[in-house]
């Protein structure tokens, strides 16, 4: 059975820096794209970073370049997202997806697999 478990969201003020973990289980990790999303209220759901094995470099929104950093840990099977110099407007539910070969790794529809999500709230 495919598991992916979000960990690590909170609140944090703005500025600030969260760093949330996707662990998975029941698949091939290396064989798999992971992305992280997040719905904002009243919001769409939106693509936020994704990481593959290949070479392919890591996807990141425009929104969040330069300030949010994936990564993965094979050994532990482990998606993780570092994010910084968090905005209020960032306050989401954030979820990590997998797929073994999603067309775009920004798009949701693109992911089989999801986790239930964790909440991220950045107070002004």
């Amino acid at each position: 059975e495919v598991q992916l478990v979000e960990s690590g969201g909170g609140l944090v003020q703005a500025g600030g820096s969260l760093r949330l973990s996707c662990a998975t289980s029941g698949f091939t990790f290396d064989d798999y794209t992971i992305g992280w999303f997040r719905r904002a209220p009243g919001k769409e759901r939106e693509g936020v970073s994704a990481i593959s094995s290949s070479d392919i470099p890591p996807y990141y929104a425009d929104s969040v370049e330069g300030r949010f950093t994936i990564s993965s840990d094979s050994a532990k099977n482990t998606v993780y997202l570092e994010m910084n110099s968090l905005q209020p407007e960032e306050t989401a539910v954030y979820y990590c997806a997998a797929d073994h070969s999603p067309v775009l790794f920004y798009e949701a529809s693109a992911y089989k697999y999801w986790g239930q999500g964790t909440q991220v709230t950045v107070s002004s």
